[in-house]
């Protein structure tokens, strides 16, 4: 995007959208266009305030806008979560690797969301659907605590339209106008049939619903190397000259932050906070 990843770029907030009580979506023109992978990050700043790591959302088809949804979590975000469109932020990045979208070509791809972790899942979602005759099948499966945190409630019935996808959805805890699934996320595996050595597994979500996911993935008998999670966390520079983000050998933020299981299997941090 810059030649110097420590500059960031002028960003304008055209527009804020709020998907839950807790979570924001955030679209953004920078004052160039920037070009990223799906599951590729990029650092978000506030001026005055700091910066934090985000996956876009949006199309990475897209390079002239950007979307972001954030949860609010903390002192950058409670502040992003305060401003109205109209302001201008910064945007630096990308960084890291993306998902193997190569690697997914001809294959099932069953893409796992936990809570806010749809919203990384959503740039890979929008690749898949613009090129969904280079896959086999695209199965959607997501789950949150309740029915008040769920993302994108106003594409889920265009998701489940599609030629070749599936989408189904469950929540931890009903409320009163809930007619759907009730269970954690990985009870909408269990019933699946699939081909386990044509599907690959991509997941997002909390580090506890990560491990459970993957565990019931490795019970399907998907191996593996073709279990990818994201692992957005304890991201700092986005350089791995902080070394905050390690797991085992690995920087999140170089490496990843969509890692494959079968490179950090054996470590014992990888599902460590």
């Amino acid at each position: 995007m810059v030649e110097n990843l420590y500059q960031p770029l002028k960003a304008d907030l055209l527009d804020v959208k709020e998907e839950t009580p807790t979570i924001k979506t955030f679209r953004l023109k920078p004052e160039r266009p920037v070009s990223f992978k799906a599951g590729q990050f990029v650092q978000l700043t506030v001026p005055g305030v700091g910066e934090a790591p985000f996956t876009p959302s949006s199309s990475p088809s897209e390079d002239e806008e950007m979307e972001i949804t954030i949860l609010r979590t903390g002192e950058v975000t409670d502040r992003l979560h305060e401003l109205n469109d109209g302001v201008t932020l910064g945007v630096r990045g990308p960084f890291g690797r993306g998902y193997p979208t190569d690697k997914l070509k001809g294959k099932t791809v069953l893409a796992v969301g936990g809570g806010v972790g749809l919203a990384p899942l959503r740039s890979l979602l929008h690749h898949l659907f613009e090129n969904v005759d280079d896959y086999e099948h695209v199965a959607i499966r997501y789950g949150a605590r309740n029915p008040s945190e769920l993302l994108y409630r106003d594409s889920f019935e265009e998701w489940a339209s599609k030629d070749n996808v599936s989408f189904d959805v469950t929540v931890d805890v009903p409320d009163d106008q809930w007619d759907g699934k009730v269970g954690v996320v990985t009870t909408l595996l269990e019933d699946m049939e699939i081909d386990p050595e044509n599907t690959y597994v991509v997941s997002c979500g909390p580090l506890i619903a990560l491990r459970f996911i993957t565990l019931t993935s490795l019970n399907m008998g998907i191996d593996p190397s073709h279990i990818y999670l994201s692992m957005n966390r304890k991201m700092s520079c986005g350089m791995g000259k902080c070394g905050r983000c390690n797991v085992g050998p690995y920087y999140l933020c170089k490496d990843g932050p969509d890692m494959c299981y079968a490179d950090i299997k054996d470590y014992k941090d990888a599902f460590s906070a």
